[in-house]
């Protein structure tokens, strides 16, 4: 399941649980994206806490992926990661020139992080959110997490 704001309520807005409860019943992961709204919206729904943090607390068996890093409450979405297993960050929307610094130490510092590498194909094609991606000095572990693992673990891919 995906969510691109919501239509303007936050995920935690009752109406959605029993879509919630049902995508949970078949296993299937929930995409959101956290963070400032792009086009011409309000952003307050794209806030990691509460409001994700509230779906994550009452699905805690559900995979969920905030997209578009969570800026600017980024330090939100980490400490969402940090606290749930089931709760992950994708990068989509950002060339990995433009990480955060709180993004990088976070996956520099955690070879089983919880980061799933992300475009926003086709304005920001896969090649172009990669390049750069050496420079980060990684290390082998926390860039497989990164590129596959973690994708692999969210999705369920062989």
């Amino acid at each position: 399941m995906s969510c691109h704001g919501c239509g303007g309520y936050p995920p935690d807005d009752r109406r959605y649980y029993p879509l919630f409860a049902e995508c949970c019943e078949l296993d299937i992961p929930f995409c959101t994206q956290v963070g400032h709204a792009g086009p011409l919206r309000e952003s307050e729904p794209g806030r990691p806490i509460p409001y994700l943090d509230r779906v994550a607390l009452e699905f805690p068996e559900w995979r969920i992926v905030g997209g578009h890093i969570g800026a600017p409450w980024l330090g939100e979405m980490l400490s969402l990661v940090m606290k749930y297993p089931n709760v992950f960050i994708d990068t989509s929307a950002y060339k990995v020139s433009r990480y955060p610094k709180e993004l990088l130490d976070y996956m520099q510092g955690n070879a089983r992080h919880r980061v799933l590498i992300g475009s926003n194909h086709p304005f920001w094609p896969p090649g172009e959110c990669i390049g750069g991606l050496n420079a980060l000095e990684l290390g082998e572990a926390s860039k497989a997490a990164f590129l596959a693992a973690n994708a692999q673990r969210v999705f369920k891919l062989e």
